[in-house]
């Protein structure tokens, strides 16, 4: 099944090739500068996105983590961990949007 990218990403895409494309590079390269695994990398994203309140960054990151071996568990765990630095309303707005990821996931299977 084909994954389903959010508009205004493709829109971004198709309009700003070049720009895409580097933009892509540089998230590549940067996952290949150093030590950190894959999930552990996608977790660490969940949490920054958390932190500046991207909705549709904490569902990427989420659905990222998921595919990079992450169990719902260490998501709600990476979330969670952010209160004392977020706060209780931002990190229930992103336990929020993580259980979207997770919801739909489930009514696929």
């Amino acid at each position: 099944m084909a994954k389903q990218l959010p508009g205004q990403y493709v829109s971004i895409q198709s309009r700003f090739k070049k720009y895409f494309d580097a933009a892509k590079n540089l998230g590549k390269v940067a996952s290949e500068s150093g030590p950190i695994n894959g999930k552990t990398a996608q977790l660490i994203q969940l949490a920054a996105a958390a932190a500046i309140r991207s909705e549709g960054s904490v569902h990427s990151h989420t659905r990222r983590a998921l595919e990079a071996g992450a169990k719902p568990e260490e998501i709600y765990h990476t979330i969670i961990l952010l209160t004392s630095t977020i706060g209780f309303p931002t990190m229930s707005a992103s336990l929020s949007w993580a259980d979207d990821v997770m919801k739909k996931r489930r009514s696929k299977k």
